[in-house]
Protein backbone atom coordinates (compact mmCIF):
# COMPACT_ATOMS: atom_id res chain seq x y z
CA UNK A 1 0.00 0.00 0.00
CA UNK A 2 1.24 3.30 -1.01
CA UNK A 3 1.29 6.69 1.37
CA UNK A 4 -1.84 8.84 1.82
CA UNK A 5 -1.59 11.61 -0.53
CA UNK A 6 -3.69 14.38 -2.48
CA UNK A 7 -3.27 17.19 -4.97
CA UNK A 8 -6.09 19.61 -5.60
CA UNK A 9 -6.51 21.94 -8.82
CA UNK A 10 -8.66 24.55 -9.62
CA UNK A 11 -8.87 28.67 -9.41
CA UNK A 12 -11.29 30.60 -7.23
CA UNK A 13 -13.28 31.75 -10.38
CA UNK A 14 -12.25 28.69 -12.54
CA UNK A 15 -15.01 25.96 -13.90
CA UNK A 16 -14.18 23.84 -10.87
CA UNK A 17 -12.23 22.53 -8.25
CA UNK A 18 -10.44 19.04 -8.33
CA UNK A 19 -9.23 16.90 -5.68
CA UNK A 20 -7.16 13.41 -6.05
CA UNK A 21 -6.93 11.10 -3.10
CA UNK A 22 -4.39 8.43 -3.47
CA UNK A 23 -3.55 5.64 -0.45
CA UNK A 24 -6.84 5.00 0.90
CA UNK A 25 -8.30 1.21 1.37
CA UNK A 26 -10.83 -0.47 -0.10
CA UNK A 27 -14.14 -0.86 1.25
CA UNK A 28 -14.59 2.47 3.53
CA UNK A 29 -18.12 3.14 3.18
CA UNK A 30 -18.83 6.48 1.47
CA UNK A 31 -21.44 8.80 0.09
CA UNK A 32 -21.51 12.09 -1.26
CA UNK A 33 -23.67 13.38 1.00
CA UNK A 34 -21.60 12.49 3.96
CA UNK A 35 -18.66 14.99 2.30
CA UNK A 36 -21.38 17.58 1.50
CA UNK A 37 -21.90 17.95 4.98
CA UNK A 38 -18.67 19.09 5.80
CA UNK A 39 -18.51 21.49 2.88
CA UNK A 40 -21.83 23.02 4.48
CA UNK A 41 -20.11 23.59 7.59
CA UNK A 42 -17.59 25.30 5.35
CA UNK A 43 -19.91 27.98 4.09
CA UNK A 44 -22.07 29.05 7.09
CA UNK A 45 -20.81 31.22 9.89
CA UNK A 46 -20.47 35.04 11.42
CA UNK A 47 -18.46 37.02 9.01
CA UNK A 48 -19.10 35.67 5.64
CA UNK A 49 -19.03 37.57 2.59
CA UNK A 50 -21.53 37.56 -0.29
CA UNK A 51 -20.58 34.90 -2.02
CA UNK A 52 -21.59 32.68 0.46
CA UNK A 53 -24.10 34.80 2.59
CA UNK A 54 -26.24 35.14 -0.83
CA UNK A 55 -26.01 31.87 -1.87
CA UNK A 56 -23.32 32.35 -4.98
CA UNK A 57 -22.08 28.96 -4.38
CA UNK A 58 -23.77 26.02 -2.46
CA UNK A 59 -20.98 23.56 -2.94
CA UNK A 60 -21.81 20.08 -3.97
CA UNK A 61 -19.21 17.68 -4.09
CA UNK A 62 -19.26 14.96 -7.13
CA UNK A 63 -17.40 11.68 -6.39
CA UNK A 64 -15.84 10.94 -10.10
CA UNK A 65 -13.37 7.89 -9.79
CA UNK A 66 -12.35 5.45 -6.53
CA UNK A 67 -15.35 4.99 -5.38
CA UNK A 68 -18.08 1.97 -6.08
CA UNK A 69 -21.23 0.69 -4.77
CA UNK A 70 -21.04 3.21 -2.02
CA UNK A 71 -17.16 1.65 -0.87
CA UNK A 72 -13.83 2.93 -1.78
CA UNK A 73 -11.59 0.63 -4.25
CA UNK A 74 -8.23 0.91 -3.58
CA UNK A 75 -7.82 3.46 -6.55
CA UNK A 76 -7.51 7.36 -6.30
CA UNK A 77 -10.92 8.76 -5.45
CA UNK A 78 -11.43 11.77 -7.42
CA UNK A 79 -13.69 14.59 -6.52
CA UNK A 80 -15.47 17.62 -7.93
CA UNK A 81 -16.74 20.51 -6.92
CA UNK A 82 -18.76 22.89 -9.23
CA UNK A 83 -17.97 26.84 -9.13
CA UNK A 84 -21.58 28.12 -9.43
CA UNK A 85 -19.90 31.65 -9.75
CA UNK A 86 -18.26 30.63 -12.57
CA UNK A 87 -20.72 31.43 -15.03
CA UNK A 88 -20.36 34.81 -13.88
CA UNK A 89 -16.71 35.52 -15.03
CA UNK A 90 -16.94 33.21 -18.32
CA UNK A 91 -16.89 35.16 -21.35
CA UNK A 92 -15.97 38.47 -19.61
CA UNK A 93 -13.70 41.01 -19.68
CA UNK A 94 -12.04 41.57 -16.67
CA UNK A 95 -10.67 44.96 -15.13
CA UNK A 96 -6.65 44.34 -15.19
CA UNK A 97 -5.72 43.78 -11.13
CA UNK A 98 -2.77 45.64 -11.14
CA UNK A 99 -2.56 46.42 -7.57
CA UNK A 100 -1.25 44.12 -4.69
CA UNK A 101 -2.71 43.60 -1.12
CA UNK A 102 -0.51 44.03 1.45
CA UNK A 103 -0.21 40.51 3.49
CA UNK A 104 -1.46 38.56 0.15
CA UNK A 105 0.35 36.57 -2.16
CA UNK A 106 -0.16 39.13 -5.20
CA UNK A 107 3.34 41.26 -5.45
CA UNK A 108 5.48 38.06 -4.85
CA UNK A 109 3.69 35.62 -7.07
CA UNK A 110 4.30 38.54 -9.75
CA UNK A 111 8.00 38.66 -9.07
CA UNK A 112 8.29 34.73 -8.31
CA UNK A 113 6.14 33.82 -11.74
CA UNK A 114 6.48 36.86 -14.15
CA UNK A 115 2.88 37.53 -14.30
CA UNK A 116 1.29 40.73 -16.61
CA UNK A 117 -1.67 40.56 -13.87
CA UNK A 118 -2.55 39.82 -9.93
CA UNK A 119 -5.38 37.60 -10.97
CA UNK A 120 -3.32 34.98 -11.97
CA UNK A 121 -2.06 34.07 -8.11
CA UNK A 122 -5.29 35.60 -6.73
CA UNK A 123 -7.32 32.82 -8.33
CA UNK A 124 -5.35 30.00 -6.77
CA UNK A 125 -4.24 31.30 -3.49
CA UNK A 126 -7.47 32.14 -2.78
CA UNK A 127 -8.73 30.37 0.43
CA UNK A 128 -11.61 29.00 -2.13
CA UNK A 129 -9.06 25.99 -2.91
CA UNK A 130 -10.19 25.07 0.43
CA UNK A 131 -12.94 23.29 -0.61
CA UNK A 132 -11.09 20.91 -2.19
CA UNK A 133 -9.29 20.44 1.28
CA UNK A 134 -12.73 20.04 3.28
CA UNK A 135 -13.50 17.40 0.77
CA UNK A 136 -10.42 15.42 1.41
CA UNK A 137 -10.73 15.69 4.72
CA UNK A 138 -14.06 14.16 5.01
CA UNK A 139 -12.70 11.12 3.12
CA UNK A 140 -10.08 11.16 5.86
CA UNK A 141 -12.46 11.83 8.48
CA UNK A 142 -14.74 8.84 7.61
CA UNK A 143 -11.44 6.42 8.13
CA UNK A 144 -11.27 7.27 11.24
CA UNK A 145 -14.27 7.35 12.34
CA UNK A 146 -14.20 3.72 11.64
CA UNK A 147 -11.88 3.04 13.85
CA UNK A 148 -13.30 5.32 16.83
CA UNK A 149 -11.64 8.14 16.27
CA UNK A 150 -13.48 11.49 16.35
CA UNK A 151 -12.06 14.96 15.25
CA UNK A 152 -13.83 18.25 16.41
CA UNK A 153 -13.29 22.07 16.07
CA UNK A 154 -14.07 25.07 17.32
CA UNK A 155 -13.32 28.91 17.65
CA UNK A 156 -11.10 29.92 20.71
CA UNK A 157 -11.29 33.60 20.42
CA UNK A 158 -11.77 36.01 17.57
CA UNK A 159 -10.76 39.74 17.86
CA UNK A 160 -9.64 39.52 21.24
CA UNK A 161 -12.38 38.07 22.88
CA UNK A 162 -11.70 34.70 24.26
CA UNK A 163 -14.22 31.87 25.14
CA UNK A 164 -13.78 29.65 28.42
CA UNK A 165 -14.90 26.14 27.79
CA UNK A 166 -12.17 24.13 29.67
CA UNK A 167 -14.50 22.83 31.68
CA UNK A 168 -16.64 21.26 28.92
CA UNK A 169 -16.26 18.01 27.80
CA UNK A 170 -15.06 17.25 24.02
CA UNK A 171 -18.49 16.41 23.15
CA UNK A 172 -19.71 19.01 24.61
CA UNK A 173 -17.30 21.83 23.21
CA UNK A 174 -18.18 20.47 19.52
CA UNK A 175 -21.77 20.40 19.95
CA UNK A 176 -22.04 24.02 21.59
CA UNK A 177 -19.58 25.34 18.46
CA UNK A 178 -21.82 23.50 16.31
CA UNK A 179 -25.00 25.40 17.37
CA UNK A 180 -23.15 28.52 17.01
CA UNK A 181 -22.93 30.94 13.86
CA UNK A 182 -19.10 32.28 15.71
CA UNK A 183 -17.97 28.51 16.68
CA UNK A 184 -17.76 29.21 19.46
CA UNK A 185 -18.62 27.03 22.56
CA UNK A 186 -19.02 29.77 25.29
CA UNK A 187 -22.08 32.12 24.60
CA UNK A 188 -21.67 34.56 26.39
CA UNK A 189 -17.81 34.99 24.06
CA UNK A 190 -19.93 33.95 21.23
CA UNK A 191 -22.25 37.21 21.73
CA UNK A 192 -19.03 39.49 22.02
CA UNK A 193 -17.40 38.02 18.66
CA UNK A 194 -20.51 38.90 16.90
CA UNK A 195 -20.65 42.09 18.21
CA UNK A 196 -17.07 42.66 17.22
CA UNK A 197 -17.47 41.30 13.85
CA UNK A 198 -20.73 43.52 12.96
CA UNK A 199 -17.93 46.51 14.35
CA UNK A 200 -15.18 45.61 11.93
CA UNK A 201 -17.77 45.05 8.99
CA UNK A 202 -19.00 48.61 9.70
CA UNK A 203 -15.44 49.79 9.73
CA UNK A 204 -14.94 48.28 6.40
CA UNK A 205 -12.12 45.89 8.35
CA UNK A 206 -11.34 42.40 9.15
CA UNK A 207 -10.83 39.88 12.24
CA UNK A 208 -8.67 36.72 12.92
CA UNK A 209 -8.56 34.27 15.53
CA UNK A 210 -7.26 31.01 17.21
CA UNK A 211 -9.12 27.65 16.19
CA UNK A 212 -8.68 24.36 18.55
CA UNK A 213 -9.08 20.97 17.40
CA UNK A 214 -9.30 18.10 19.46
CA UNK A 215 -9.26 14.51 18.51
CA UNK A 216 -10.06 11.53 20.93
CA UNK A 217 -9.65 7.97 20.57
CA UNK A 218 -6.29 8.03 19.39
CA UNK A 219 -4.35 4.84 19.58
CA UNK A 220 -0.34 5.57 21.08
CA UNK A 221 2.19 5.09 18.89
CA UNK A 222 1.27 7.25 15.71
CA UNK A 223 4.11 9.30 14.15
CA UNK A 224 8.01 8.10 15.25
CA UNK A 225 10.48 10.17 16.60
CA UNK A 226 12.95 8.44 14.56
CA UNK A 227 13.42 11.19 11.63
CA UNK A 228 12.08 14.96 11.89
CA UNK A 229 9.53 13.83 8.58
CA UNK A 230 8.02 11.06 10.70
CA UNK A 231 7.30 13.14 13.86
CA UNK A 232 3.29 14.06 13.89
CA UNK A 233 4.18 17.32 15.13
CA UNK A 234 5.87 18.35 12.27
CA UNK A 235 3.36 16.72 10.07
CA UNK A 236 0.49 18.45 11.76
CA UNK A 237 2.13 21.61 11.44
CA UNK A 238 2.94 21.88 7.78
CA UNK A 239 -0.39 20.73 6.76
CA UNK A 240 -2.07 23.78 9.17
CA UNK A 241 0.38 26.38 8.10
CA UNK A 242 -0.01 25.40 4.56
CA UNK A 243 -3.55 26.86 4.79
CA UNK A 244 -4.12 30.03 3.38
CA UNK A 245 -3.94 33.14 6.67
CA UNK A 246 -2.73 30.62 9.34
CA UNK A 247 0.08 32.37 10.74
CA UNK A 248 0.68 30.28 14.18
CA UNK A 249 0.74 26.97 15.27
CA UNK A 250 0.46 24.94 18.59
CA UNK A 251 -0.05 22.01 19.83
CA UNK A 252 -0.84 21.25 23.85
CA UNK A 253 -0.11 24.29 26.22
CA UNK A 254 2.99 25.00 24.50
CA UNK A 255 3.21 28.48 24.47
CA UNK A 256 2.22 28.49 28.38
CA UNK A 257 4.29 25.70 28.86
CA UNK A 258 6.77 28.53 27.99
CA UNK A 259 6.37 30.47 31.37
CA UNK A 260 6.58 27.23 33.60
CA UNK A 261 9.25 25.41 35.14
CA UNK A 262 10.05 21.85 34.08
CA UNK A 263 8.59 20.34 37.01
CA UNK A 264 4.90 22.12 36.09
CA UNK A 265 5.12 22.07 32.26
CA UNK A 266 4.84 18.08 31.81
CA UNK A 267 2.01 15.25 32.54
CA UNK A 268 3.14 13.34 35.23
CA UNK A 269 2.88 9.48 34.93
CA UNK A 270 0.40 7.52 37.67
CA UNK A 271 -0.54 3.44 37.88
CA UNK A 272 -3.72 3.06 38.42
CA UNK A 273 -4.25 -0.61 38.56
CA UNK A 274 -2.13 -1.88 35.46
CA UNK A 275 -3.38 1.20 33.61
CA UNK A 276 -0.94 4.18 32.97
CA UNK A 277 -2.43 7.42 33.25
CA UNK A 278 -1.71 10.97 33.51
CA UNK A 279 -2.33 14.15 35.93
CA UNK A 280 -2.91 16.24 33.13
CA UNK A 281 -2.63 16.87 29.28
CA UNK A 282 -0.22 19.97 28.83
CA UNK A 283 1.46 17.60 25.83
CA UNK A 284 -1.56 18.01 23.93
CA UNK A 285 -1.21 14.17 23.36
CA UNK A 286 2.14 14.26 21.28
CA UNK A 287 5.21 13.26 23.22
CA UNK A 288 8.55 12.77 21.05
CA UNK A 289 6.48 13.08 17.98
CA UNK A 290 4.36 10.42 18.73
CA UNK A 291 0.74 9.89 20.12
CA UNK A 292 0.66 9.24 24.22
CA UNK A 293 -2.88 7.86 24.18
CA UNK A 294 -4.44 11.08 25.59
CA UNK A 295 -6.70 13.68 23.29
CA UNK A 296 -4.63 15.43 20.66
CA UNK A 297 -4.95 18.97 21.52
CA UNK A 298 -3.66 21.47 18.51
CA UNK A 299 -4.42 25.62 17.77
CA UNK A 300 -4.04 27.41 14.88
CA UNK A 301 -3.80 30.92 14.91
CA UNK A 302 -5.16 32.73 11.98
CA UNK A 303 -4.49 36.50 10.65
CA UNK A 304 -7.40 39.16 9.79
CA UNK A 305 -7.82 38.82 5.96
CA UNK A 306 -5.80 41.03 4.15
CA UNK A 307 -8.35 41.85 1.36
CA UNK A 308 -10.17 44.38 3.41
CA UNK A 309 -13.10 46.98 2.05
CA UNK A 310 -11.07 49.83 3.68
CA UNK A 311 -7.98 50.76 1.13
CA UNK A 312 -4.89 50.02 2.57
CA UNK A 313 -1.37 51.57 0.90
CA UNK A 314 -0.21 50.23 -1.98
CA UNK A 315 1.34 50.84 -5.65
CA UNK A 316 0.30 50.76 -9.03
CA UNK A 317 2.80 48.75 -11.24
CA UNK A 318 1.50 49.63 -14.49
CA UNK A 319 1.21 53.47 -13.93
CA UNK A 320 4.39 53.94 -11.51
CA UNK A 321 2.26 55.53 -8.66
CA UNK A 322 1.25 55.16 -5.29
CA UNK A 323 -2.08 53.55 -4.70
CA UNK A 324 -4.91 52.63 -2.90
CA UNK A 325 -6.10 48.58 -2.92
CA UNK A 326 -9.05 47.55 -4.58
CA UNK A 327 -11.94 45.83 -3.06
CA UNK A 328 -12.31 42.11 -3.57
CA UNK A 329 -15.27 40.41 -2.78
CA UNK A 330 -14.17 38.32 0.44
CA UNK A 331 -15.21 37.74 4.37
CA UNK A 332 -15.24 40.12 6.98
CA UNK A 333 -14.01 37.48 9.53
CA UNK A 334 -13.40 33.64 8.54
CA UNK A 335 -12.60 31.80 11.39
CA UNK A 336 -15.85 29.91 11.64
CA UNK A 337 -15.74 28.63 8.49
CA UNK A 338 -12.00 27.90 8.68
CA UNK A 339 -12.73 25.50 12.10
CA UNK A 340 -13.64 22.73 9.85
CA UNK A 341 -11.05 22.95 7.12
CA UNK A 342 -8.54 23.00 9.97
CA UNK A 343 -10.36 19.83 11.11
CA UNK A 344 -9.53 18.33 7.48
CA UNK A 345 -5.86 19.28 7.94
CA UNK A 346 -5.67 17.23 10.89
CA UNK A 347 -8.28 14.40 9.96
CA UNK A 348 -5.36 13.97 6.83
CA UNK A 349 -2.49 13.89 8.81
CA UNK A 350 -3.81 11.14 11.32
CA UNK A 351 -5.18 9.12 8.58
CA UNK A 352 -1.97 8.97 6.92
CA UNK A 353 0.05 8.43 10.07
CA UNK A 354 -3.08 5.48 10.94
CA UNK A 355 -2.18 3.64 7.48
CA UNK A 356 1.31 3.82 7.81
CA UNK A 357 1.00 2.19 11.18
CA UNK A 358 -1.47 -0.63 10.26
CA UNK A 359 -0.78 -1.20 6.83
CA UNK A 360 -3.26 -2.81 4.85
CA UNK A 361 -5.09 -2.95 1.43
CA UNK A 362 -8.27 -2.98 2.90
CA UNK A 363 -10.52 -2.11 5.96
CA UNK A 364 -10.93 -5.58 6.54
CA UNK A 365 -7.31 -6.11 6.58
CA UNK A 366 -6.65 -3.20 8.74
CA UNK A 367 -9.22 -3.89 11.49
CA UNK A 368 -7.80 -7.08 13.43
CA UNK A 369 -4.01 -5.20 13.20
CA UNK A 370 -6.33 -2.10 14.94
CA UNK A 371 -7.69 -4.31 17.98
CA UNK A 372 -4.31 -6.18 18.47
CA UNK A 373 -2.04 -2.43 19.15
CA UNK A 374 -0.70 -1.71 22.27
CA UNK A 375 -2.71 -0.19 25.09
CA UNK A 376 -1.32 1.79 27.87
CA UNK A 377 -1.22 -1.19 30.29
CA UNK A 378 2.37 -2.30 32.25
CA UNK A 379 1.60 -5.45 31.28
CA UNK A 380 1.76 -4.89 27.47
CA UNK A 381 5.24 -3.16 27.77
CA UNK A 382 8.08 -5.31 27.25
CA UNK A 383 10.77 -2.91 29.61
CA UNK A 384 13.37 -5.25 31.82
CA UNK A 385 15.37 -4.39 34.67
CA UNK A 386 18.27 -5.77 33.24
CA UNK A 387 21.74 -3.65 32.84
CA UNK A 388 22.71 -3.60 28.66
CA UNK A 389 25.94 -3.12 26.63
CA UNK A 390 24.34 -0.87 23.92
CA UNK A 391 27.36 0.18 21.99
CA UNK A 392 30.31 -3.28 23.08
Amino acid sequence: MMALRFVTAGESHGPALTAILEGMPAGLALAPAELAIELQRRQTGSGTGDRLAKGIENDAPQIMAGVMNGVTTGAPIAMQIVNRDHQNWKGRSVTAYAVPRPGHADLAAAIKYGYDDFRYSLERASARETAARVAVGGVCRKLLSTFGISVGGYVASIGGVNGAFEHLSFEERVAAARSSMTGCPDPEASQKIDEAIDEARAAGDTLGGVLEVMVVGLPVGLGSFATWEQRLDSRLAAAVMGLPAQKAFEIGEALSNTERKGTKAHDQIRLDGSHITRTSNRSGGLEGGITNGLPLVVRSYMKPISTTLTSQKSVNIPNNTNADTVYERSDICPVPRAVVIIEAAVCYVLAGALLEKLGGDSIEEMRPRFDALRKLDVNELNISAEDKVFWP
